[in-house]
């Protein structure tokens, strides 16, 4: 027979599934303040409502769904214990990463009611807006803007590829852009937040681990480099007379690799805008956005250093102007070890050997709110190690095994 916490999961997962779904790529395309956003809201919503829980939406459009409260208002400081993720998507990317921690946070709730847990603590389940970051080029926006790591007036300053800001996003949703902000005494009621993800890399999978527990997550940031030079005519312009600034994009994104490499880094040039861009005709402008994470800080910077020394002395090279501007970053997040050594003992006791601890250079809202909130991560097992790409993977056996460690965890922190 199928256990009853598949049954849940499984349910969940098939009617979220279509949701933002491209047909031709097989990829997501749920974008924040979109359609397909709204759409999984509303799904959100639906859960939490089917299970008698009270639905609330904070002032930055992050959804919540309590049990044993209908608002934070309702909590003591440091009492109640959340867990969630979030619904968005990278360009065409995988089913599992964000919803995977949303669709488990529901289904362990049904499990804890199953085995009879009485709840001693409210419990809360949270989809946090825009953690991506894929529409307005800065990720977790809406754990940022409730943790004051983003003022108002950055945020209304954030614009999508085709000019449309956030605010105007939000309007169009149907949202107030005019209420975002920071939200200390709601994030102040919570004592433990444990986010569950898909990891986006294969210690697990050579581990032979259905499931392991974070440690830290490497600093990480985004910067853009914008390239100008001199629009010309590509068959009639001789070389020696260009000034090219693809040419020096290219060099920069071979110096990125190099720089990694020798750092034992990461470092991606994902996304690139240019102008005119005419087949046949040279750019006036290349402007591309560089995603660095490293180990450590140290390491971090010295890529960084390596890169953009490397783009100024091409750049000087191709007669090409060259600017520089950190977008985002976010240093080393060292989950709460107190927490994390909880989160070890609880899901220790039926098992034959400790769970693994694993760290990580994907950002997430519980790195973002490990400032101020005491956070946890747990990760499930992905066989192909690929993430942000239809291929990312999970089997339902580890997926139904994530949800019991949560709710393994859930039962020990909240049902006391």
């Amino acid at each position: 027979m199928t256990p009853p916490v598949a049954n849940s999961f499984h349910e969940m997962w098939e009617e979220l599934r279509p949701l933002g779904r491209d047909s031709s790529s097989g990829g997501y395309r749920r974008f924040a303040w979109t359609g397909a956003d709204g759409d999984c809201r509303a799904w959100f919503r639906a859960q939490a409502e089917a299970r008698g829980l009270a639905y609330e939406l904070d002032r930055n459009g992050n959804q919540w769904a309590w049990l044993g409260a209908t608002t934070y208002r309702d909590v003591a400081p440091g009492e109640a214990v959340v867990t969630g993720s979030h619904l968005d998507s990278v360009p065409d990317g995988g089913a599992f990463d964000g919803p995977l921690g949303v669709v488990s946070s529901f289904a362990a709730l049904d499990e804890l009611r199953r085995r009879g847990a009485e709840f001693g603590r409210p419990l809360a389940v949270v989809n946090f807006g825009d953690e991506e970051g894929a529409r307005f080029g800065l990720a977790c926006v809406g754990s940022r803007l409730a943790a004051g790591a983003l003022t108002p007036e950055a945020a209304h300053r954030l614009r999508d590829g085709d000019g449309v800001t956030l605010p105007q996003a939000m309007e169009r949703a149907g949202y107030d852009p005019e209420a975002i902000g920071p939200d200390p005494e709601r994030l102040a009621a919570i004592g433990a937040f444990v986010e569950l993800h898909v990891e986006q890399g294969r210690a697990l999978d050579l581990s032979g681990d259905p499931v392991g527990i974070a440690s830290a997550i490497w600093p990480h940031g985004r910067w853009r480099f914008d390239f100008r030079g001199e629009a010309n005519h590509a068959g009639t312009t001789r070389l020696e007379d260009r000034r090219d600034p693809m040419l020096s994009y290219a060099a920069t994104v071979l110096a990125a690799r190099e720089q990694a490499r020798l750092a034992g880094a990461l470092a991606t040039f994902g996304k690139i805008s240019v102008e005119p861009n005419g087949v046949n005709a040279i750019p006036s402008l290349v402007r591309g956005w560089l995603d660095a994470r490293a180990a450590g800080q140290d390491s971090l910077d010295t890529v960084i250093t390596g890169i953009e020394q490397a783009a100024a002395e091409r750049a000087a090279r191709d007669g090409v102007e060259l600017s520089v501007v950190r977008e985002s970053f976010t240093p080393v997040v060292e989950f709460q070890h107190a927490l994390r050594d909880e989160l070890g003992a609880i899901l220790g006791k039926e098992r034959e050997r400790p769970v693994p601890v694993l760290g990580t250079g994907a950002g997430h809202d519980a790195g973002i709110l490990s400032g101020t909130v005491p956070t946890a991560m747990l990760f499930v097992r992905n066989p192909t190690g690929v993430s942000h790409s239809p291929a990312e993977a999970a089997t339902e056996d580890d997926c139904v095994a994530g949800v019991t460690a949560l709710a393994d965890v859930l039962e020990g922190l909240a049902c006391r």
